[in-house]
């Protein structure tokens, strides 16, 4: 049974046993989802937890859709423009207790473009693992413009609508360990 405490320390996260996924409206009628594969973060906790922060970066030339042509057209100048701007990171500036779960704001930047952004936020709890780690574990969830990150490919669809929506949902698992000494 997990523990409702997160102890005090450097968190870093276990990207074996996390994924940073997203789905965006396609057509006007279905979503395509995707992840992306190399992230790296860090989770420092005082010993009050509403004061902890988060830094995280993002490979953008990581993102998976299950479609290597789609995946190839992301990665160009008309969406990410992964050769000038290969991460995406994201600096905490805030956390708050909200009912049960939390809220963490924080800037993310994609593209060069940086903007405020606010993550509803579930602690799953903390365990420590056969091997005497650690590990506690989130699920967070937000939504963003695309357009407002740079990312503002206009494809129009004949008789309306657009090809690609401009809301990206963002939808996160998170399972961090605690950094020993």
């Amino acid at each position: 049974m997990p523990e409702q405490q997160l102890p005090a320390g450097t968190w870093t996260i276990d990207a074996a046993h996390s994924e940073i996924g997203f789905s965006v409206r396609h057509m006007m009628v279905s979503k395509v989802r995707g992840r992306f594969e190399k992230f790296d973060a860090t989770l420092t906790v005082p010993e009050n937890p509403l004061e902890s922060s988060v830094t995280a970066t993002i490979d953008a030339s990581s993102i998976n859709t299950n479609n290597a042509q789609r995946d190839e057209h992301v990665r160009s100048a008309d969406f990410f423009d992964v050769a000038n701007h290969p991460e995406f990171t994201f600096v905490s500036t805030g956390l708050s207790q909200r009912g049960e779960d939390f809220v963490l704001t924080g800037d993310l930047t994609i593209k060069g473009n940086t903007r405020p952004v606010e993550l509803t936020l579930e602690f799953n709890g903390s365990t420590t693992d056969p091997y005497g780690m650690k590990r506690a574990g989130f699920h967070a969830e937000t939504q963003i413009s695309r357009k407002e990150f740079g990312v503002d490919i206009h494809m129009p669809m004949e008789g309306g609508g657009v090809v690609v929506g401009d809301k990206i949902s963002i939808e996160i698992d998170a399972e961090f360990t605690l950094q020993q000494g």
